[in-house]
């Protein structure tokens, strides 16, 4: 099968071949017809994750997928052959770059009727990024505040929506071009971040999804209330985050001296740091599905670029410009 594959780190894809997955006996085998690009898998390709999750090379990257069903394991009973689905792959199997993948039945969900392959593709693991911080860890409710920064990227679109779904007051940054769009997926209060310091208009919010790096993380710690709670998906990984994945005891203290700052911090300002790297599960891609399927929230694609043009979409994803999610159109 074609697949773009990762051969050393820090190298671009190379497009070539790749024997099929073998199927196992819990697994599903899916023919992808289009997957979703994501900033992790630029980082994953350039090595900056291979201490906590490491890999064999040479190996298919890509996380998301939306195809359809060919075989089952045996064990296999919530799918059959014919089944349009979709998921972000477990981290030890990832690979969505290519034609044919097997993955968990835990981690698939049948695709939303209305939305394309390609739309499909771009939600599972924006979707359950968001998911994960604002429901399973935040526990927002209807009433309190939320600030998503990076409101036009995926994850800030896909979150966006979900906060106002729970009866959140939503504020987002973004750029002056973005505005509107973030607007229409239903931001209360929008920065500008071109304009304004949202640290110096943002007061008393419940919770805070930050995206970016460590001076936003940082500044975000005044914006919340006491006990609020700022989870970030972009680092640094906390010392939960290590007894989470099993690390070592010395990758343990590794993680604990780089959260070492922030953690300082989120004790003289009595609110809760916690680091969030999405793990895949069916279960909640079924729950985000009804919620797409009843309209409460819609893709956001910026560009669909062909299989071939994998290289290129990864590099557009990388200029931090995108708005919502870039995908590759597979078959």
């Amino acid at each position: 099968m074609k697949a773009f594959i990762l051969d050393r780190y820090g190298s671009a894809l190379r497009f070539g071949d790749m024997p099929e997955p073998e199927l196992r006996d819990d697994e599903v085998l899916v023919q992808i017809h289009a997957a979703g690009v994501n900033p992790v898998d630029s980082k994953i390709r350039d090595g900056e994750f291979k201490l906590i999750l490491p890999a064999r090379l040479p190996r298919i990257l890509g996380n998301d997928l939306a195809g359809i069903v060919l075989r089952v394991g045996a064990r296999v009973r919530r799918f059959k052959p014919g089944d349009e689905v979709y998921a972000s792959a477990p981290t030890e199997r990832i690979g969505a770059f290519t034609e044919l993948i097997a993955i968990q039945e835990g981690a698939l969900a049948i695709k939303p009727k209305n939305l394309t392959m390609e739309e499909a593709a771009s939600i599972p693991l924006v979707g359950l990024t968001a998911w994960q911080a604002l429901v399973e860890r935040a526990n927002l409710k209807a009433g309190q505040k939320a600030l998503i920064h990076a409101g036009a990227g995926g994850v800030g679109t896909f979150a966006i929506q979900l906060a106002k779904h729970l009866g959140a007051t939503v504020a987002t940054t973004t750029s002056t071009a973005n505005v509107e769009l973030v607007k229409s997926l239903g931001a209360d209060v929008v920065i500008d971040y071109k304009k304004d310091a949202f640290e110096a208009i943002l007061r008393d919010y419940d919770v805070v999804l930050n995206s970016l790096g460590t001076d936003t993380l940082e500044k975000s710690l005044r914006v919340l209330k006491p006990g609020g709670k700022l989870i970030s998906i972009s680092g640094p990984p906390d010392p939960a985050f290590a007894k989470q994945i099993g690390a070592s005891w010395p990758l343990q203290l590794v993680m604990g001296r780089l959260s070492a700052r922030i953690r300082k911090q989120e004790k003289s300002h009595r609110v809760e740091y916690s680091f969030l790297f999405m793990r895949v599960n069916g279960d909640q891609l079924r729950e985000i599905t009804s919620l797409i399927e009843a309209g409460v929230i819609r893709p956001v694609i910026d560009q669909v670029f062909p299989f071939e043009r994998t290289n290129d979409a990864l590099a557009y994803v990388e200029t931090g410009r995108s708005k919502g999610k870039v995908v590759i159109k597979v078959r």
